[in-house]
């Protein structure tokens, strides 16, 4: 009869493979969490940022019908009753349409010293123009009353009366201190007797013919719903009368 071998020793080795197994699938299951968050991180950022962008561009728009004095329907802006600030009619400065009145505009925004501003209109910046890295002077920028109101800057609609509905950007309703988001107009008086005929005769003369002589320059800011989330768009804007 041929004697049966000894049983072998046994070694652990199905043991080994499976935490070996085990410990690869928490890794996987880790970096595809980790990798889940951070995309989910970068899109909510981006999302942020469009919705910053969007709020701007509607931020830019309304300084214009503020300009103009209108409403977004091309109709004459309507007063509000207990609201001075809607359609500026008990503001200390507006919008002017002739040039005389322009001396007394530049004069009044000439003596806010801080700021240059005031009710959301402002002289022309001769300083840094990117004033809203100015960390001492941002803070005036966007000073606000006890009621939301905002002094320098313009929120949106409180000079138009434009509202927002239940499915508006929520940043434009957003008026607590230092959020939300704002626009500044700079008056420029523009030079119609300029002429570069003896400069350039060879470059042709474009004058504006602007109602009254002035350019304006609107500036946006919109910050995000998330920290460090802002926007800054700058535009050109200018009243054009037919000629008669």
């Amino acid at each position: 009869m041929t004697p049966r071998p000894p049983p072998r020793t046994q070694q652990g080795i199905s043991l080994l493979t499976v935490l070996l197994i085990m410990v690869l699938s928490i890794l996987l299951a880790l970096w595809a969490s980790r990798t889940a968050l951070i995309h989910e991180m970068v899109v909510g950022n981006d999302v942020d940022y469009q919705r910053a962008f969007e709020a701007a561009q509607a931020m830019l728009q309304d300084a214009e019908l503020d300009i103009r004095g209108e409403r977004a329907d091309g109709s004459a802006c309507t007063p509000v009753a207990g609201d001075s600030d809607v359609c500026r009619t008990g503001t200390q400065a507006w919008f002017v349409d002739t040039d005389s009145d322009l001396t007394p505009l530049l004069t009044l925004l000439d003596n806010q010293t801080a700021t240059g501003c005031i009710d959301g209109i402002c002289r022309k910046r001769v300083g840094p123009q990117d004033f809203w890295r100015d960390s001492s002077l941002l803070p005036q920028m966007l000073a606000q009353n006890t009621s939301s109101r905002a002094l320098v800057g313009a929120r949106y609609g409180q000079y138009t009366g434009a509202q927002t509905g239940n499915y508006s950007n929520p940043i434009l309703k957003e008026r607590a201190q230092g959020k939300g988001a704002w626009y500044w107009v700079e008056v420029m008086p523009y030079d119609s007797s300029y002429s570069n005929l003896l400069t350039e005769p060879t470059v042709p003369t474009f004058l504006l013919n602007l109602r009254p002589q002035v350019v304006y320059r609107i500036t946006a800011i919109a910050r995000g719903l998330k920290p460090g989330s802002q926007v800054v768009l700058q535009s050109t804007y200018v009243r054009q009368k037919v000629k008669d």
